[in-house]
Protein backbone atom coordinates (compact mmCIF):
# COMPACT_ATOMS: atom_id res chain seq x y z
CA UNK A 1 0.00 0.00 0.00
CA UNK A 2 1.34 3.38 -0.97
CA UNK A 3 0.38 6.99 -0.24
CA UNK A 4 2.18 10.29 -0.82
CA UNK A 5 1.71 13.78 0.65
CA UNK A 6 3.25 16.70 -1.27
CA UNK A 7 3.54 20.40 -0.53
CA UNK A 8 5.21 23.36 -2.22
CA UNK A 9 7.08 26.25 -0.67
CA UNK A 10 9.27 29.30 -1.04
CA UNK A 11 12.76 30.19 0.23
CA UNK A 12 11.09 32.01 3.15
CA UNK A 13 8.74 29.11 3.90
CA UNK A 14 10.50 26.03 2.52
CA UNK A 15 8.49 22.98 1.56
CA UNK A 16 10.82 20.84 3.70
CA UNK A 17 8.97 22.17 6.75
CA UNK A 18 6.72 19.18 5.97
CA UNK A 19 9.38 17.03 7.65
CA UNK A 20 8.93 18.93 10.92
CA UNK A 21 5.14 18.69 10.71
CA UNK A 22 5.28 14.93 10.08
CA UNK A 23 8.05 14.42 12.69
CA UNK A 24 10.03 12.50 10.06
CA UNK A 25 13.36 13.82 8.70
CA UNK A 26 13.60 14.13 4.89
CA UNK A 27 17.19 12.87 4.89
CA UNK A 28 16.26 9.54 6.47
CA UNK A 29 14.31 6.48 5.41
CA UNK A 30 12.57 5.11 8.50
CA UNK A 31 10.77 1.83 9.18
CA UNK A 32 8.10 1.09 11.80
CA UNK A 33 6.71 -2.29 12.83
CA UNK A 34 2.95 -2.76 12.75
CA UNK A 35 0.71 -5.72 13.56
CA UNK A 36 0.47 -6.67 9.91
CA UNK A 37 3.86 -5.76 8.50
CA UNK A 38 6.28 -2.83 8.20
CA UNK A 39 5.53 0.82 7.46
CA UNK A 40 8.26 2.78 5.67
CA UNK A 41 8.49 6.57 5.51
CA UNK A 42 10.74 8.13 2.86
CA UNK A 43 11.00 11.35 0.86
CA UNK A 44 11.29 10.91 -2.95
CA UNK A 45 11.91 14.65 -3.21
CA UNK A 46 12.82 17.30 -0.63
CA UNK A 47 13.70 20.81 -1.77
CA UNK A 48 12.65 24.26 -0.66
CA UNK A 49 10.27 24.42 -3.63
CA UNK A 50 8.68 20.97 -3.36
CA UNK A 51 8.66 18.19 -0.81
CA UNK A 52 6.97 14.78 -0.96
CA UNK A 53 6.62 12.32 1.92
CA UNK A 54 5.69 8.74 1.08
CA UNK A 55 4.19 6.07 3.31
CA UNK A 56 4.74 2.53 2.07
CA UNK A 57 3.01 -0.21 4.03
CA UNK A 58 4.58 -3.60 3.39
CA UNK A 59 1.92 -6.06 4.53
CA UNK A 60 2.83 -9.53 5.72
CA UNK A 61 0.09 -11.76 4.20
CA UNK A 62 0.90 -14.59 6.62
CA UNK A 63 0.41 -12.30 9.62
CA UNK A 64 -2.83 -11.08 8.08
CA UNK A 65 -4.17 -14.63 7.84
CA UNK A 66 -2.93 -15.74 11.26
CA UNK A 67 -4.41 -12.76 13.03
CA UNK A 68 -7.72 -13.39 11.29
CA UNK A 69 -8.07 -16.98 12.45
CA UNK A 70 -10.69 -17.69 15.04
CA UNK A 71 -12.39 -14.30 14.69
CA UNK A 72 -16.11 -13.95 14.39
CA UNK A 73 -18.24 -12.76 11.54
CA UNK A 74 -18.26 -9.04 10.89
CA UNK A 75 -14.64 -8.41 11.84
CA UNK A 76 -13.56 -7.25 8.43
CA UNK A 77 -12.03 -9.31 5.71
CA UNK A 78 -9.04 -10.21 7.83
CA UNK A 79 -11.33 -11.83 10.37
CA UNK A 80 -14.14 -13.17 8.21
CA UNK A 81 -13.00 -14.08 4.67
CA UNK A 82 -15.66 -13.73 2.00
CA UNK A 83 -14.89 -17.14 0.54
CA UNK A 84 -12.75 -20.20 1.13
CA UNK A 85 -9.83 -18.90 -0.97
CA UNK A 86 -10.01 -15.30 0.30
CA UNK A 87 -7.12 -15.74 2.71
CA UNK A 88 -4.88 -16.81 -0.19
CA UNK A 89 -6.17 -14.62 -3.00
CA UNK A 90 -7.23 -11.09 -2.06
CA UNK A 91 -6.20 -7.47 -2.44
CA UNK A 92 -5.44 -6.69 1.20
CA UNK A 93 -1.65 -6.38 0.88
CA UNK A 94 -1.90 -4.03 -2.10
CA UNK A 95 -4.97 -1.75 -2.06
CA UNK A 96 -5.40 1.07 0.46
CA UNK A 97 -7.70 0.04 3.28
CA UNK A 98 -8.11 0.23 7.04
CA UNK A 99 -4.61 -1.29 7.27
CA UNK A 100 -3.21 1.88 5.71
CA UNK A 101 -5.44 4.08 7.89
CA UNK A 102 -4.10 2.39 11.04
CA UNK A 103 -0.54 2.83 9.76
CA UNK A 104 -1.21 6.56 9.22
CA UNK A 105 -2.37 6.88 12.80
CA UNK A 106 0.59 4.93 14.18
CA UNK A 107 3.33 6.61 12.15
CA UNK A 108 1.97 10.18 12.07
CA UNK A 109 0.13 10.36 15.40
CA UNK A 110 1.56 13.75 16.43
CA UNK A 111 0.96 15.19 12.95
CA UNK A 112 -2.68 14.07 13.07
CA UNK A 113 -3.10 16.18 16.21
CA UNK A 114 -1.38 19.17 14.54
CA UNK A 115 1.40 19.01 17.14
CA UNK A 116 4.92 20.12 16.13
CA UNK A 117 7.36 19.84 19.04
CA UNK A 118 10.50 20.78 17.09
CA UNK A 119 8.95 23.89 15.51
CA UNK A 120 5.84 24.88 17.53
CA UNK A 121 5.25 27.90 15.31
CA UNK A 122 4.48 25.52 12.42
CA UNK A 123 1.68 23.74 14.27
CA UNK A 124 -1.65 24.36 12.58
CA UNK A 125 -0.11 26.03 9.51
CA UNK A 126 -2.27 25.70 6.44
CA UNK A 127 -0.32 24.50 3.42
CA UNK A 128 -0.88 23.77 -0.26
CA UNK A 129 -1.23 19.99 -0.24
CA UNK A 130 -1.53 17.16 -2.71
CA UNK A 131 -2.26 13.56 -1.71
CA UNK A 132 -2.01 10.58 -4.05
CA UNK A 133 -3.23 7.03 -3.46
CA UNK A 134 -2.44 4.83 -6.50
CA UNK A 135 -4.84 2.00 -5.66
CA UNK A 136 -7.94 2.71 -3.59
CA UNK A 137 -11.00 0.41 -3.34
CA UNK A 138 -14.08 2.57 -3.88
CA UNK A 139 -17.33 0.74 -3.21
CA UNK A 140 -19.58 3.41 -4.66
CA UNK A 141 -17.31 4.49 -7.46
CA UNK A 142 -15.96 7.86 -8.47
CA UNK A 143 -19.20 9.60 -7.53
CA UNK A 144 -18.87 8.54 -3.90
CA UNK A 145 -15.21 9.53 -3.78
CA UNK A 146 -16.12 13.05 -4.84
CA UNK A 147 -19.08 13.30 -2.45
CA UNK A 148 -16.82 12.38 0.47
CA UNK A 149 -13.81 14.61 -0.22
CA UNK A 150 -15.14 17.66 -2.07
CA UNK A 151 -17.22 19.01 0.86
CA UNK A 152 -13.96 19.07 2.86
CA UNK A 153 -12.29 21.46 0.43
CA UNK A 154 -10.40 18.97 -1.73
CA UNK A 155 -10.16 19.12 -5.48
CA UNK A 156 -10.70 15.48 -6.47
CA UNK A 157 -9.31 13.49 -9.37
CA UNK A 158 -10.44 9.87 -9.24
CA UNK A 159 -9.52 7.78 -12.26
CA UNK A 160 -11.02 4.27 -12.46
CA UNK A 161 -8.48 1.48 -12.85
CA UNK A 162 -9.33 -0.95 -15.71
CA UNK A 163 -9.74 -4.61 -14.87
CA UNK A 164 -7.14 -5.36 -17.54
CA UNK A 165 -5.67 -2.78 -19.87
CA UNK A 166 -5.25 -5.49 -22.52
CA UNK A 167 -8.99 -6.15 -22.52
CA UNK A 168 -10.77 -2.79 -22.31
CA UNK A 169 -14.10 -4.46 -23.03
CA UNK A 170 -13.95 -5.97 -19.54
CA UNK A 171 -14.53 -2.51 -18.12
CA UNK A 172 -13.27 -0.91 -14.94
CA UNK A 173 -12.45 -2.48 -11.59
CA UNK A 174 -13.74 -1.15 -8.29
CA UNK A 175 -10.39 0.59 -7.75
CA UNK A 176 -9.47 4.18 -8.46
CA UNK A 177 -6.27 6.17 -8.62
CA UNK A 178 -6.97 9.07 -6.29
CA UNK A 179 -5.35 12.50 -6.36
CA UNK A 180 -6.50 15.15 -3.86
CA UNK A 181 -5.39 18.78 -4.05
CA UNK A 182 -5.81 21.92 -1.96
CA UNK A 183 -3.50 24.31 -3.83
CA UNK A 184 -4.83 27.37 -2.00
CA UNK A 185 -3.60 26.09 1.38
CA UNK A 186 -6.90 25.83 3.25
CA UNK A 187 -6.06 22.68 5.23
CA UNK A 188 -3.46 21.72 7.80
CA UNK A 189 -1.46 18.50 7.54
CA UNK A 190 -3.34 17.18 10.56
CA UNK A 191 -6.73 17.85 8.97
CA UNK A 192 -5.64 16.11 5.77
CA UNK A 193 -4.43 13.04 7.66
CA UNK A 194 -7.62 12.85 9.73
CA UNK A 195 -9.73 12.97 6.56
CA UNK A 196 -7.73 10.07 5.14
CA UNK A 197 -7.81 8.10 8.39
CA UNK A 198 -11.61 8.08 8.39
CA UNK A 199 -12.43 7.98 4.68
CA UNK A 200 -10.01 5.31 3.42
CA UNK A 201 -11.82 2.47 5.26
CA UNK A 202 -15.17 4.12 4.48
CA UNK A 203 -14.48 3.89 0.75
CA UNK A 204 -13.22 0.31 1.12
CA UNK A 205 -16.33 -0.44 3.22
CA UNK A 206 -14.39 -3.03 5.22
CA UNK A 207 -12.13 -3.25 8.25
CA UNK A 208 -9.46 -5.79 9.00
CA UNK A 209 -10.17 -5.85 12.75
CA UNK A 210 -13.09 -6.24 15.11
CA UNK A 211 -15.01 -2.98 15.50
CA UNK A 212 -15.74 -2.36 19.19
CA UNK A 213 -17.20 0.52 21.20
CA UNK A 214 -13.90 2.43 21.32
CA UNK A 215 -14.15 2.92 17.54
CA UNK A 216 -16.83 5.53 18.21
CA UNK A 217 -14.32 7.62 20.15
CA UNK A 218 -11.72 7.20 17.40
CA UNK A 219 -14.22 8.35 14.79
CA UNK A 220 -15.27 11.40 16.79
CA UNK A 221 -11.68 12.41 17.52
CA UNK A 222 -10.66 12.15 13.87
CA UNK A 223 -13.93 13.72 12.71
CA UNK A 224 -13.76 16.71 15.04
CA UNK A 225 -14.49 19.92 13.19
CA UNK A 226 -15.82 18.37 9.98
CA UNK A 227 -17.88 15.20 10.40
CA UNK A 228 -20.86 16.64 12.29
CA UNK A 229 -21.86 18.82 9.33
CA UNK A 230 -20.68 16.59 6.47
CA UNK A 231 -23.52 15.92 3.99
CA UNK A 232 -22.57 12.21 3.94
CA UNK A 233 -22.29 11.93 7.71
CA UNK A 234 -24.74 9.02 7.95
CA UNK A 235 -22.93 6.92 5.34
CA UNK A 236 -19.49 7.72 6.79
CA UNK A 237 -20.56 6.79 10.31
CA UNK A 238 -22.28 3.58 9.28
CA UNK A 239 -19.44 2.30 7.09
CA UNK A 240 -16.66 3.33 9.48
CA UNK A 241 -18.37 1.38 12.26
CA UNK A 242 -18.93 -1.66 10.01
CA UNK A 243 -22.70 -1.05 10.03
CA UNK A 244 -22.96 -2.01 13.70
CA UNK A 245 -26.30 -0.43 14.52
CA UNK A 246 -25.74 0.27 18.21
CA UNK A 247 -22.36 1.93 17.62
CA UNK A 248 -23.67 3.92 14.67
CA UNK A 249 -26.57 5.21 16.75
CA UNK A 250 -24.23 6.21 19.59
CA UNK A 251 -21.92 8.07 17.20
CA UNK A 252 -24.83 9.78 15.44
CA UNK A 253 -26.28 10.99 18.74
CA UNK A 254 -22.96 12.45 19.82
CA UNK A 255 -22.43 14.11 16.44
CA UNK A 256 -25.91 15.62 16.67
CA UNK A 257 -25.00 17.07 20.05
CA UNK A 258 -21.89 18.63 18.48
CA UNK A 259 -23.98 20.03 15.63
CA UNK A 260 -26.51 21.54 18.04
CA UNK A 261 -23.72 23.09 20.10
CA UNK A 262 -22.15 24.62 16.99
CA UNK A 263 -25.51 25.98 15.82
CA UNK A 264 -26.08 27.44 19.27
CA UNK A 265 -22.53 28.84 19.53
CA UNK A 266 -22.10 26.88 22.77
CA UNK A 267 -19.77 24.27 24.17
CA UNK A 268 -21.04 20.69 24.17
CA UNK A 269 -20.66 20.57 27.95
CA UNK A 270 -23.01 23.55 28.32
CA UNK A 271 -25.96 21.71 26.79
CA UNK A 272 -25.01 18.17 27.88
CA UNK A 273 -26.26 18.82 31.41
CA UNK A 274 -29.51 16.95 31.65
CA UNK A 275 -28.24 14.27 34.03
CA UNK A 276 -29.10 15.12 37.61
CA UNK A 277 -26.56 13.40 39.81
CA UNK A 278 -28.63 14.00 42.91
CA UNK A 279 -32.33 13.72 43.71
CA UNK A 280 -35.19 15.93 44.80
CA UNK A 281 -34.86 17.55 48.21
CA UNK A 282 -37.60 15.48 49.80
CA UNK A 283 -37.72 13.71 53.10
CA UNK A 284 -41.27 12.34 52.88
CA UNK A 285 -41.76 8.55 52.88
CA UNK A 286 -42.81 8.69 49.22
CA UNK A 287 -40.22 10.71 47.28
CA UNK A 288 -41.52 13.71 45.36
CA UNK A 289 -40.09 12.28 42.12
CA UNK A 290 -42.30 9.20 42.55
CA UNK A 291 -45.39 11.27 43.32
CA UNK A 292 -44.69 13.41 40.28
CA UNK A 293 -44.55 10.35 38.00
CA UNK A 294 -47.76 9.04 39.55
CA UNK A 295 -49.50 12.36 38.85
CA UNK A 296 -48.25 12.35 35.26
CA UNK A 297 -49.43 8.77 34.68
CA UNK A 298 -52.85 9.65 36.09
CA UNK A 299 -53.15 12.70 33.84
CA UNK A 300 -52.09 10.70 30.76
CA UNK A 301 -54.67 8.04 31.58
CA UNK A 302 -57.32 10.73 32.01
CA UNK A 303 -56.37 12.13 28.59
CA UNK A 304 -56.69 8.64 27.05
CA UNK A 305 -53.15 8.96 25.67
CA UNK A 306 -51.56 5.94 24.03
CA UNK A 307 -48.59 7.42 22.13
CA UNK A 308 -46.52 9.60 24.45
CA UNK A 309 -43.48 11.87 24.12
CA UNK A 310 -41.23 12.38 27.15
CA UNK A 311 -39.49 15.63 26.18
CA UNK A 312 -36.33 16.13 28.22
CA UNK A 313 -36.42 12.51 29.37
CA UNK A 314 -33.10 12.65 31.25
CA UNK A 315 -32.12 9.26 32.64
CA UNK A 316 -35.42 7.66 31.57
CA UNK A 317 -37.28 7.25 34.86
CA UNK A 318 -40.62 8.31 33.36
CA UNK A 319 -40.03 6.30 30.18
CA UNK A 320 -39.44 3.26 32.38
CA UNK A 321 -42.68 3.86 34.29
CA UNK A 322 -44.66 4.31 31.06
CA UNK A 323 -43.17 1.14 29.60
CA UNK A 324 -44.55 -0.88 32.53
CA UNK A 325 -48.11 0.14 31.62
CA UNK A 326 -49.33 -1.70 28.52
CA UNK A 327 -51.86 1.05 27.81
CA UNK A 328 -49.02 3.13 26.42
CA UNK A 329 -48.32 1.61 23.03
CA UNK A 330 -45.56 3.97 21.88
CA UNK A 331 -43.16 5.87 24.13
CA UNK A 332 -40.50 8.23 22.79
CA UNK A 333 -37.88 9.76 25.07
CA UNK A 334 -36.15 12.88 23.75
CA UNK A 335 -33.16 14.65 25.26
CA UNK A 336 -30.36 16.91 24.06
CA UNK A 337 -27.85 15.14 26.29
CA UNK A 338 -26.21 12.05 24.81
CA UNK A 339 -24.90 11.18 28.27
CA UNK A 340 -28.43 11.20 29.67
CA UNK A 341 -29.71 9.05 26.80
CA UNK A 342 -26.89 6.56 27.35
CA UNK A 343 -27.89 6.23 31.00
CA UNK A 344 -31.54 5.93 30.01
CA UNK A 345 -30.67 3.13 27.60
CA UNK A 346 -28.84 1.30 30.36
CA UNK A 347 -31.72 1.83 32.80
CA UNK A 348 -34.19 0.41 30.28
CA UNK A 349 -31.80 -2.40 29.25
CA UNK A 350 -32.58 -1.70 25.60
CA UNK A 351 -29.85 -4.05 24.42
CA UNK A 352 -31.50 -7.00 26.23
CA UNK A 353 -35.15 -6.03 25.82
CA UNK A 354 -37.55 -8.44 24.14
CA UNK A 355 -38.64 -7.61 20.61
CA UNK A 356 -42.28 -6.86 21.42
CA UNK A 357 -41.38 -4.58 24.31
CA UNK A 358 -38.60 -2.88 22.33
CA UNK A 359 -41.07 -1.97 19.58
CA UNK A 360 -42.88 0.29 22.07
CA UNK A 361 -39.95 2.53 23.01
CA UNK A 362 -37.44 4.81 21.27
CA UNK A 363 -34.83 7.25 22.50
CA UNK A 364 -34.03 10.27 20.32
CA UNK A 365 -31.53 13.06 20.63
CA UNK A 366 -32.89 16.51 19.91
CA UNK A 367 -33.14 20.05 21.19
CA UNK A 368 -36.52 21.41 22.27
CA UNK A 369 -35.44 24.82 21.02
CA UNK A 370 -35.95 23.60 17.43
CA UNK A 371 -38.94 22.19 15.59
CA UNK A 372 -38.65 18.49 14.87
CA UNK A 373 -40.94 16.68 12.45
CA UNK A 374 -40.28 13.41 14.31
CA UNK A 375 -42.39 14.71 17.21
CA UNK A 376 -45.61 15.30 15.30
CA UNK A 377 -48.74 13.17 15.59
CA UNK A 378 -48.57 12.01 19.22
CA UNK A 379 -51.38 11.86 21.75
CA UNK A 380 -49.47 13.56 24.54
CA UNK A 381 -46.17 15.19 25.41
CA UNK A 382 -44.67 15.49 28.87
CA UNK A 383 -42.17 18.16 29.95
CA UNK A 384 -41.40 17.06 33.48
CA UNK A 385 -39.02 19.42 35.30
CA UNK A 386 -37.74 20.74 31.96
CA UNK A 387 -38.73 24.37 31.41
CA UNK A 388 -36.78 25.64 34.41
CA UNK A 389 -33.57 24.38 32.73
CA UNK A 390 -34.22 26.66 29.74
CA UNK A 391 -33.11 30.31 29.59
CA UNK A 392 -36.19 32.55 29.80
CA UNK A 393 -35.43 34.18 26.46
CA UNK A 394 -35.53 30.73 24.82
CA UNK A 395 -38.88 29.68 26.22
CA UNK A 396 -40.76 31.07 23.17
CA UNK A 397 -38.73 28.75 20.91
CA UNK A 398 -39.56 25.75 23.12
CA UNK A 399 -43.18 26.86 23.26
CA UNK A 400 -43.49 26.95 19.48
CA UNK A 401 -41.61 23.67 18.97
CA UNK A 402 -44.03 21.83 21.30
CA UNK A 403 -47.36 23.67 21.09
CA UNK A 404 -47.06 25.23 17.63
CA UNK A 405 -45.22 22.56 15.63
CA UNK A 406 -45.58 19.14 17.32
CA UNK A 407 -49.12 19.94 18.62
CA UNK A 408 -49.98 16.78 20.57
CA UNK A 409 -53.56 16.48 21.88
CA UNK A 410 -52.34 16.98 25.43
CA UNK A 411 -49.24 18.55 26.97
CA UNK A 412 -48.23 18.06 30.61
CA UNK A 413 -45.76 20.51 32.13
CA UNK A 414 -44.39 20.18 35.65
CA UNK A 415 -42.05 22.65 37.33
CA UNK A 416 -40.98 23.52 40.90
CA UNK A 417 -43.09 25.93 42.93
CA UNK A 418 -40.56 28.41 44.30
CA UNK A 419 -42.96 29.46 47.08
CA UNK A 420 -42.60 25.98 48.60
CA UNK A 421 -38.81 26.29 48.91
CA UNK A 422 -39.12 27.78 52.39
CA UNK A 423 -40.35 24.36 53.57
CA UNK A 424 -37.05 22.66 52.63
CA UNK A 425 -34.92 22.69 55.76
CA UNK A 426 -31.79 21.73 53.83
CA UNK A 427 -32.20 24.36 51.07
CA UNK A 428 -30.42 27.66 51.82
CA UNK A 429 -32.50 30.80 51.40
CA UNK A 430 -32.29 32.27 47.91
CA UNK A 431 -31.03 29.03 46.32
CA UNK A 432 -32.77 27.03 43.60
CA UNK A 433 -33.36 23.30 43.96
CA UNK A 434 -30.88 22.43 41.21
CA UNK A 435 -27.73 24.24 40.14
CA UNK A 436 -28.83 24.25 36.50
CA UNK A 437 -32.24 25.87 37.08
CA UNK A 438 -32.45 29.16 35.18
CA UNK A 439 -35.51 30.18 37.19
CA UNK A 440 -38.17 28.83 39.56
CA UNK A 441 -41.66 30.34 39.30
CA UNK A 442 -44.35 31.17 41.81
CA UNK A 443 -47.79 29.72 41.23
CA UNK A 444 -48.95 33.02 39.81
CA UNK A 445 -46.04 33.28 37.39
CA UNK A 446 -46.49 29.72 36.16
CA UNK A 447 -50.23 30.15 35.68
CA UNK A 448 -49.78 33.40 33.80
CA UNK A 449 -47.25 31.82 31.44
CA UNK A 450 -49.39 28.72 30.90
CA UNK A 451 -52.55 30.75 30.24
CA UNK A 452 -50.77 32.84 27.59
CA UNK A 453 -49.37 29.71 25.91
CA UNK A 454 -52.84 28.12 25.87
CA UNK A 455 -54.47 31.16 24.24
CA UNK A 456 -51.71 31.53 21.64
CA UNK A 457 -51.87 27.92 20.46
CA UNK A 458 -55.47 26.82 20.93
CA UNK A 459 -55.28 24.83 24.14
CA UNK A 460 -57.27 24.80 27.35
CA UNK A 461 -55.28 24.39 30.56
CA UNK A 462 -55.92 23.01 34.04
CA UNK A 463 -53.58 23.15 37.04
CA UNK A 464 -52.92 20.18 39.29
CA UNK A 465 -50.92 20.23 42.55
CA UNK A 466 -48.26 17.55 42.94
CA UNK A 467 -47.20 16.59 46.45
CA UNK A 468 -48.64 17.91 49.71
CA UNK A 469 -50.61 21.09 48.99
CA UNK A 470 -49.52 23.44 51.76
CA UNK A 471 -52.31 25.93 52.62
CA UNK A 472 -49.83 28.83 52.72
CA UNK A 473 -47.23 28.15 50.01
CA UNK A 474 -48.91 25.54 47.82
CA UNK A 475 -47.49 22.21 46.55
CA UNK A 476 -43.78 21.50 45.98
CA UNK A 477 -44.47 20.81 42.27
CA UNK A 478 -47.03 22.49 40.05
CA UNK A 479 -48.42 20.80 36.94
CA UNK A 480 -50.27 22.30 33.98
CA UNK A 481 -52.37 19.97 31.81
CA UNK A 482 -52.96 21.49 28.36
CA UNK A 483 -55.64 20.06 26.06
CA UNK A 484 -56.21 21.07 22.46
CA UNK A 485 -59.51 22.87 21.84
CA UNK A 486 -59.77 22.50 18.08
CA UNK A 487 -62.08 19.50 18.13
CA UNK A 488 -59.42 16.79 18.33
CA UNK A 489 -60.46 13.52 19.94
CA UNK A 490 -60.08 13.25 23.70
CA UNK A 491 -60.05 16.93 24.75
CA UNK A 492 -62.53 17.61 27.56
CA UNK A 493 -62.74 21.30 26.55
CA UNK A 494 -63.27 20.77 22.81
CA UNK A 495 -64.54 23.89 21.15
CA UNK A 496 -63.76 26.28 24.00
CA UNK A 497 -60.67 27.83 25.43
CA UNK A 498 -60.27 28.24 29.12
CA UNK A 499 -58.17 28.08 32.23
CA UNK A 500 -59.15 25.85 35.14
CA UNK A 501 -57.67 25.24 38.57
CA UNK A 502 -58.05 21.82 40.10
Amino acid sequence: MFLTVTTTGTPERPATDLGFLLHKHPDKAQAFSTSYGTAHVLYPEATAERCTAALLLEVDPIALVRRGKGKGKGQGRGGAPDAALAQYVNDRPYAASSLLAVALSAVFSSAMRDVCKARPELAGRRLPLSVEVPALPARGGVTLVRSLFQPLGWSVSAEPVPLDERFPEWGDSRYVRLVLDVPDGTLTVGEALRHLYVLLPVLDDAKHYWVSADEVDKLLRAGEGWLANHPEQALITSRYLSRRWSLTRAATERLELVRLAEADDSDVEEIDNAVDEGSDTEEAPVPLAVRRREAILAALTEADARRVLDLGCGQGQLVQALLKDVRFTEIVGVDVSMRALTLASRRLKLDRMGERRAERVRLLQGSLAYTDKRLKGYDAAVLSEVIEHVDVERLPALEYAVFGSARPRAVLVTTPNVEYNVRWETLPAGHTRHGDHRFEWTRGEFRAWAAEVAVRHGYGVEFVPVGDDDPEVGPPTQMAVFTRTDGVRGGKDDGAKGVKAA
